[in-house]
């Protein structure tokens, strides 16, 4: 493991730009895109201490951990603020980001117009104002933004309005995680942030999942306020009966070749009944459910349990699982396969999230649990069960 940083405080001219990670479907902290297969979060010493002692059991089931990286704030010549990451000499090829690059518009253009307004809609609505030249921004309500793939948001109210390319709610993350940054420290503040595997870096149109996982969400270090805060959202939604609830998803709409994305407040307000359906839509590509995804998920799912039973006094609070897989179907000359499966259909399944999650003899020290996680197998074994019914006709 390879802990990258920058030692040299007067090296301001160099470093990598961070760019907003585009398929973020969920979470509230900002992950940024650091290179093609990498991404970075903002470091939390119990998640790192997670990544740095993980079982071996179950590493194929969470991203690479890939060491950490010194991270501060710079303003470009215009005033707008960003994100650099400084890398050690050592590390010969960092991502020379384009600036014709759509993130790094996207942001200029909230960066310019939307400082005083961090919510989703404001920045989904500003971020529709580009034009086919991502470098110049427009602002008249009937541009777009020309890209592969134009998004279709659907809040919690029902509501549907196109959107190009990217999520918003990465967007909308990075948003508040800069106003914070910006608010609370000096621009030379330095800030560490994780360096993860891109999990989705494979895919041609990822279509991500993003489930919380349990019947309990707050850590046991959690305020008592903050205690039964989680207690009210898990007892007003699908974590207390099925021990897992929708946190986000994007699904790629091959009829209209574009993406269907979904927050955690529509994932909050579902019924058992319409958490099995919006299952259901993850699955459809617009014109048909893929049917033949659901053998390798459910095969991962499965495998998965099996770890997360053999894992004793560990405790996966606030963790979330995600699942994927390619919206662009191969070509039926040239299957692909998922890494070391042999399965017909690129799929994954991967946890995430561990700012919470504790063991006995960890690092926090205070609690000791015994036996496996029971929420969580709780939720693993609904959510297999629902996909099986899924592929059962019912």
């Amino acid at each position: 493991m390879v802990v990258l940083h920058s030692t040299d405080k007067g090296s301001h001219g160099v470093g990598v730009p961070l760019e907003p990670f585009l398929h973020q479907v969920g979470g509230h902290l900002s992950m940024l895109q650091y290179d093609a297969h990498t991404v970075c979060k903002p470091l939390i010493s119990q998640e790192q201490k997670f990544y740095e002692s993980l079982p071996l059991a179950m590493r194929c089931f969470t991203p690479q951990y890939k060491g950490t990286v010194t991270v501060r704030l710079r303003r470009d010549s215009r005033g707008r603020l960003g994100l650099v990451a400084n890398p050690l000499k050592e590390n010969l090829e960092p991502l020379q980001v384009s600036p014709d690059s759509s993130a790094v518009a996207i942001w200029q253009t909230l960066q310019q117009s939307a400082s005083s307004d961090s919510s989703p809609r404001a920045l989904a609505q500003l971020a529709r104002s580009l034009t086919e030249s991502t470098t110049k921004v427009l602002l008249s309500p009937d541009c777009h933004l020309s890209a592969q793939a134009p998004l279709l948001v659907q809040s919690a109210d029902g509501s549907q309005v196109e959107r190009r390319d990217f999520n918003p709610w990465g967007l909308h993350c990075h948003q508040a995680h800069l106003t914070r940054l910006s608010s609370e420290y000096p621009d030379d503040k330095r800030h560490r942030f994780l360096l993860l595997e891109n999990v989705v870096s494979q895919y041609k149109q990822p279509c991500v999942l993003d489930l919380k996982m349990g019947t309990r969400q707050h850590g046991d270090d959690a305020s008592e306020e903050k205690k039964a805060r989680h207690m009210k959202k898990c007892a007003q939604s699908t974590s207390a009966c099925l021990g897992v609830r929708i946190c986000g998803m994007q699904v790629y709409q091959t009829d209209k070749k574009s993406f269907l994305c979904r927050d955690k407040y529509y994932g909050r307000k579902l019924s058992e009944e319409g958490f099995r359906q919006a299952l259901s839509q993850f699955l459809h590509d617009g014109t048909r459910l893929r049917t033949e995804l659901l053998e390798p998920i459910l095969r991962r799912l499965q495998a998965l349990l099996a770890v997360i039973r053999s894992q004793s006094s560990y405790r996966f609070y606030s963790s979330s699982l995600l699942i994927i897989y390619d919206g662009q179907e191969p070509p039926q000359n040239a299957p692909e396969t998922t890494q070391g499966t042999g399965d017909p259909a690129k799929v994954d399944v991967r946890m995430i999230d561990f700012a919470h999650t504790t063991c006995k003899g960890s690092w926090n020290g205070h609690t000791t649990h015994e036996g496996p996680d029971p929420g969580y197998i709780f939720g693993l074994e609904n959510l297999i069960g629902i996909l099986q019914d899924l592929q059962e006709g019912d």
